[in-house]
């Protein structure tokens, strides 16, 4: 069994003194990760800064995109069954409502499920507090970063959106060289100096080298006479056609991910306030800070280690 659970049944909660424990998470578009963490020196999620000892972490793999098709399949089965005049029941386009608050089958997916394991925890662990990421893409500013207004004020997160956007997009890599370990800019595939847009379609990540040296050329002069480049992709073992075909077809993604995080950070946040334990959120900016703080690699379950505030995170290098 995973994770291995033993229930006690020879004593009573109310002759025991439990450590406060926190269950966080960090949702996503296509997977949510949980951390259960247990409040060292007596501190609480209020309370910081708090001593967070790791003791599981899971990641929740969700199942949005084969609900959509089944959901595209069962309407091609109906629309087959009216255009060919078979006996079926009579449409009630009329009579169907929805309820205030409703979601897609595919967005509600990922609402129940983590809610289920989160309930799961909450039996098999003595939960105290809950805590999750409530970060939200703005869209608007990734069409139109030249957005400006009272609600864009200059701050320390001013563009956080957009690069943690790409980066995900891209991989954590250089779009171009696909090097992973070195600074990654924002860079602009049409130059704009040739009249490119700072819309998120127009924007990569790309390592330094690269960067510099595509200056305002096209994408596909870039690929085939850049030298320097090509002697990148060599080095990682990358084929300079193949990886301008990847970086023409990445560039055409829509803010798919992105939507569905927005539409159901506050569903899953409402769901889990009705645990009737303390939630407390944290943004993606602080979630970011820990990590690289503590030098802790990028994974869901880990960054939901990292949500919210606090001063050390001790156990953290357990399984998934």
């Amino acid at each position: 069994m995973t994770p291995f659970v033993i229930r006690l049944r020879d004593r009573c909660l109310s002759d025991c003194t439990l450590q406060p424990t926190l269950l966080a998470a960090d949702p996503g578009s296509k997977g949510t990760g949980l951390a259960l963490m247990r409040l060292e020196n007596n501190a609480t999620e209020e309370k910081a800064p708090a001593i967070r000892h790791v003791l599981c972490l899971f990641q929740l793999v969700h199942r949005g995109f084969q609900i959509r098709q089944a959901l595209e399949q069962r309407a091609g089965f109906r629309r087959r069954r009216r255009s060919k005049n078979l006996r079926y029941r009579q449409p009630r386009f009329d009579n169907r409502t929805r309820k205030k608050g409703w979601l897609p089958p595919s967005l509600q997916h990922r609402v129940d499920t983590t809610m289920a394991w989160v309930d799961k925890l909450c039996r098999w662990a003595p939960v105290t507090h809950l805590s999750m990421e409530l970060v939200r893409f703005d869209l608007q500013k990734m069409e139109n970063p030249e957005i400006s207004g009272i609600e864009y004020q200059q701050g320390t997160l001013l563009g956080y959106e957009v690069r943690e956007y790409l980066l995900e997009k891209w991989g954590r890599e250089c779009a171009y060289c696909g090097t992973g370990d070195t600074p990654l800019e924002i860079e602009h595939v049409v130059a704009k100096s040739r009249d490119g847009s700072s819309r998120v379609a127009n924007l990569t990540i790309a390592c330094h080298d690269c960067n510099q040296a595509k200056d305002s050329q096209w994408l596909a002069d870039f690929f085939t006479t850049n030298k320097g480049l090509k002697k990148r992709l060599k080095a990682n073992g990358l084929s300079a056609d193949v990886r301008l075909e990847r970086v023409q077809r990445q560039l055409k993604l829509p803010l798919r991910d992105a939507t569905a995080v927005n539409a159901t950070r506050w569903a899953l946040f409402g769901a889990m306030k009705t645990t009737g334990l303390p939630v407390t959120v944290g943004s993606g900016g602080r979630t970011k800070y820990n990590r690289q703080r503590l030098g802790i690699p990028k994974t869901h379950a880990l960054d939901a280690a990292c949500v919210g505030k606090f001063d050390t995170l001790k156990g953290w290098r357990v399984p998934t």
